[in-house]
């Protein structure tokens, strides 16, 4: 499917959906998770970790309070803080997970931050190239405007990079 990259802040953001960057507990600490909080409002966290934990992979959907969209997709693509890192099997899970997640919902537009990346550890170059072959292979009945997010130039870059045949939506 097509997608584009955009680098900004990803709790500035206006789709049908936005993925969250957590970790199994679900507990919204710091990078994107810290972002879409601070945005969208203290119960964002209370109703994230009321759905918690889940399996390493699998995703949790709340309402997006203040944020300008209907749903937050929580997409652990790292283990519980300190239990380890991500992996390119956690990464490639959590984004398929939120990619179909976010159809059944019957989302047209998301917006995904590069899973696993960041606080979990992993390369992002590496990070952002599974993304992107996710996104690819799947094949939505309701998805139509997917944006893989950066939120610096630099991070916007290295992605731009290690995805140069991205489609642009």
């Amino acid at each position: 499917m097509n997608y584009r990259i955009d680098q900004g802040d990803i709790a500035a953001q206006t789709a049908d959906a936005l993925v969250n960057a957590a970790g199994t507990s679900l507990r919204m600490g710091s990078g994107v998770a810290g972002a879409l909080r601070r945005s969208a409002g203290s119960d964002l966290n209370e109703a994230a970790m009321a759905k918690g934990p889940i399996d390493l992979g699998a995703v949790a959907v709340t309402d997006a309070y203040d944020l300008d969209a209907d749903y937050v997709i929580h997409a652990a693509a790292m283990p519980h803080h300190g239990d380890g890192k991500a992996t390119e099997e956690s990464i490639r899970s959590a984004t398929r997970n939120a990619l179909r997640r976010a159809d059944e919902l019957g989302c047209e537009s998301l917006v995904v931050p590069a899973l696993g990346c960041g606080v979990a550890g992993y390369d992002l170059a590496d990070g952002a190239r599974h993304i992107a072959e996710e996104i690819d292979a799947f094949d939505p009945d309701n998805l139509a405007d997917v944006r893989l997010i950066a939120y610096s130039d630099e991070e916007y870059e290295i992605i731009r990079e290690a995805v140069p045949d991205h489609h642009d939506g």
